[in-house]
């Protein structure tokens, strides 16, 4: 009969325990050193912004001094081309949607570690996708406005290439999580880089790639209503003009365009993702 040891049960911690206590503490105090940091130039001020609200509210909703001048109720006698210059921003979406998934299915080959041909062709492809995404959409309407001129297709032209950037990687990462596995198992087969990829790899990632195609498509939805702002086409056209018109009944009928659209595009869009997905 083996012995009972009398020996007391330590309910110290083990060390690494500790060790991940420690390190925990220290990421909090960094995050919080970093938000400290932050606050210094950025005027951040509650009082500001208590005393802005009341200032917002007349904005927004009028002022006695000054009838007419609030956002309600919203003059819809233009609705008709509201609607027309709205749904032309959607189109605008579409097609810088589906251009930047025809350029980030390649891109993301080769800027996937498990599938791009080299090292120096993985490195100088994740630069590029780096310098797609740094340039925001309205940044790269502007340069595109200059380049063709004004209108919808230098907006499509923006929302494709900052698209495909971030497609790009996304996809990427889809890639380096695939079954490895089932890549051997097609390696083994004799098969071409391409085969692997069309073979391999896409089978797996398809429900990635729709999903993603598909919330990126929302979101341009949204970043093509400002892009008129810089006269690439669209309804962020007529809504600049009408603030800067102080047309305020006008613009509010504009935004509410607008919010409807976009509530339409998410929800549609999210019951697309639950059949495809």
């Amino acid at each position: 009969m083996a012995a009972i040891s009398n020996k007391p049960v330590s309910t110290e911690p083990p060390a690494s325990v500790h060790a991940r206590r420690r390190w925990t503490l220290v990421m909090w105090i960094g995050i919080a050193a970093v938000f400290y940091w932050s606050t210094f130039g950025t005027e951040l001020s509650l009082h500001r912004l208590l005393l802005g609200l009341g200032e917002s509210w007349r904005y927004l909703f009028g002022s006695p001094d000054r009838p007419g001048s609030g956002f309600f109720p919203p003059d819809f006698s233009r609705l008709p081309v509201y609607l027309d210059q709205m749904l032309l921003t959607v189109k605008m979406a579409i097609w810088g949607t589906g251009a930047a998934v025809v350029m980030a299915i390649p891109l993301s080959f080769l800027a996937a570690s498990n599938t791009s041909p080299h090292p120096v062709i993985y490195q100088i492809t994740r630069r590029i996708l780096d310098l797609m995404r740094g340039l925001n959409e309205f940044v790269l309407a502007l340069i595109f406005v200059a380049a063709v001129g004004l209108g919808p297709f230098p907006g499509i032209i923006a929302l494709a290439v900052h698209t495909a950037g971030i497609l790009a990687k996304l996809f990427a990462e889809g890639i380096e999580g695939v079954d490895h596995g089932q890549l051997e198992a097609v390696r083994a087969a004799g098969s071409t880089r391409f085969q692997i990829f069309t073979h391999g790899v896409w089978p797996q990632i398809v429900p990635h790639v729709i999903s993603m195609s598909l919330y990126r498509f929302e979101s341009n939805v949204r970043a093509a209503t400002v892009l008129g702002l810089v006269g690439a086409g669209g309804i962020g056209f007529y809504i600049t003009e009408a603030i800067r018109g102080f047309d305020n009944r006008a613009a509010c009928a504009i935004l509410i365009v607008i919010l409807a659209s976009v509530f339409l595009v998410d929800f549609l869009g999210a019951k697309i993702r639950e059949r495809l997905t």
